[in-house]
């Protein structure tokens, strides 16, 4: 168990976090990198664990409130799901082979491209106009669910902001709308590594569940804070995420190259 001003900084991490993730995705950009440092005894895979253990905590309210106030199209969000729960669970089987330098340049080409194809098009997510219908969205959905699912069980940092610029460029939803569905996606992407993790005896329980019930109230504010400015506010916390994701990663490239 870390020290208290440890314990300070990881909760206040998380609470940030939660919020974060509950906008836009990409809140382990500030909680994994904490853990990292605060917790520099803790092996990968308790890091790992312990982030998603966190992760959850907040999700789950965020999809709650999200759900309440909006009611996101469960028809694709659902199956989405399941299939990127599937795919995390495979991701976190893997971790061990295939670590995550070997995605850091990809990753940092993608959302090169992410952030330029959304500045690029600034009407993009501001209202909902679906490219796809029937089969044909459901398998688009359910293939970039898997994907991004089995990228958020090996590696993880973007897994929310990925699933938003799924479902706005390729799906043709709207920033918020994107958002809704995301949460119910990334919650399944944590529960399926976290069914990897647990019987490992990997999360660290006692700081995990702490720093969870920051997360709570970090994703609950974020929830409404987005509900409340709309698509807006989402896409511009978007891109401010991307946008530190790009300099992590690149940092991450230009140093270990």
């Amino acid at each position: 168990m870390p020290d208290l001003s440890h314990l300070v900084l990881l909760c206040l991490a998380a609470g940030f976090a939660g919020w974060v993730d509950a906008v836009s995705g990409g809140g382990g950009l500030v909680q994994l990198p904490a853990l990292l440092v605060l917790l520099p005894g803790a092996a990968p895979a308790q890091i790992l664990a312990t982030n998603k253990l966190s992760g959850i905590c907040g999700t789950s309210v965020a999809a709650a409130t999200y759900y309440r106030r909006l009611r996101p199209d469960l028809r694709t969000a659902l199956p989405m799901a399941a299939v990127a729960l599937v795919g995390a669970a495979l991701g976190a089987l893997s971790a061990s082979a295939l670590p995550g330098d070997v995605f850091r340049p990809l990753v940092l080409v993608l959302l090169v491209v992410v952030a330029a194809y959304v500045l690029r098009n600034p009407a993009i997510g501001e209202d909902e106009s679906l490219r796809f219908t029937g089969r044909r969205h459901h398998l688009a959905a359910g293939l970039g669910g898997l994907g991004i699912g089995f990228y958020d069980g090996i590696f993880g940092p973007g897994t929310g902001s990925f699933l938003v610029v799924l479902l706005v460029a390729l799906l043709g939803y709207s920033f918020l709308q994107a958002s809704a569905k995301a949460r119910i996606v990334n919650l399944a992407t944590n529960l399926g590594a976290l069914l990897v993790f647990v019987p490992q005896g990997a999360p660290l329980w006692r700081v995990g569940l702490l720093m969870g019930a920051c997360n709570v109230l970090g994703g609950w504010l974020g929830a409404h804070a987005a509900i409340r400015r709309g698509s807006r506010f989402v896409r511009v916390v978007f891109l401010l995420v991307v946008a530190a994701l790009v300099a992590r990663l690149g940092y991450d490239v230009v140093r270990t190259g």
